[in-house]
């Protein structure tokens, strides 16, 4: 579905590829004006230049979402740019696949992205959103932050706690305008997962992992994270919305 959001402006973080690309080019196909960020410049910029050559309008902001001062310069380019935000996709975060979470280095820059960069992101917006009288965002966790995952430590509990700040955002802002919800992707394909769906025997795996029987797309996260920012999702915030084929549902 494609949504009129002529005038609103809306913000993507790891809009570089998969997720956040999916989501910033679908806000750009509805009318929306796109800030992309990431802190790969090259991805970025690519992002902005498929966005220009559909006739949408974006830029890129290089940002660390683990560093207070940059996400505050990335919401002063958006108002600087286009004078307001709209929506907001907090969907930076990284999976330290292989690695051993219980090593403090792993440990604390899991926190530090998918945790606190969702926080100071989820902060400076809701400080435009509030001088507004009106907002939507949208951070993005996982079906790992719903079930448990006996590998991985960090992601784990770092995507729990997305959905609870999430909980706590809808909360302190609601008679305020501003909605806050969570998407929860199930096994998706994208650039973080390419290298290991390469391997014959290793995509087999992946798309067993659903009952649909295949990984889920990126666009189709995407077309989740609009709908909750659009007026259809008036009703709806706290929400973590699953999307992982019926992972979940066994």
């Amino acid at each position: 579905m494609v949504y009129d959001f002529a005038g609103k402006v809306a913000l993507v973080t790891g809009a570089s590829g998969g997720i956040g690309r999916a989501t910033a080019l679908a806000f750009a196909a509805s009318g929306a004006a796109v800030v992309v960020s990431d802190v790969n410049d090259e991805g970025g910029e690519e992002t902005v230049a498929q966005i220009a050559a559909a006739g949408g309008k974006a830029v890129y902001q290089r940002c660390n979402v683990a560093n207070e001062a940059e996400v505050k310069a990335l919401l002063a380019r958006a108002v600087s740019a286009f004078g307001r935000l709209d929506f907001a996709h907090n969907n930076a975060g990284i999976n330290n696949m292989g690695a051993n979470e219980y090593d403090t280095p792993v440990w604390d820059r899991s926190l530090a992205i998918n945790l606190s960069g969702v926080m100071y992101c989820m902060r400076e917006e809701a400080e435009i959103m509030l001088a507004q009288g009106k907002g939507a965002i949208v951070n993005t966790s996982s079906i790992n932050g719903l079930v448990g995952n006996g590998a991985q430590p960090g992601y784990t509990a770092t995507k729990h706690a997305v959905i609870g700040l999430t909980r706590h955002g809808a909360l302190r802002w609601a008679k305020n305008g501003i909605r806050v919800n969570a998407v929860c992707p199930g096994v998706i394909e994208t650039p973080m997962t390419a290298p290991l769906v390469a391997q014959p025997e290793m995509r087999k795996l992946m798309d067993s992992m659903t009952p649909m029987g295949r990984m889920g797309r990126a666009e189709e996260i995407a077309a989740a994270v609009l709908w909750l920012c659009s007026d259809q999702a008036s009703f709806v915030t706290g929400h973590p919305l699953v999307v992982d084929g019926g992972a979940t549902a066994m």
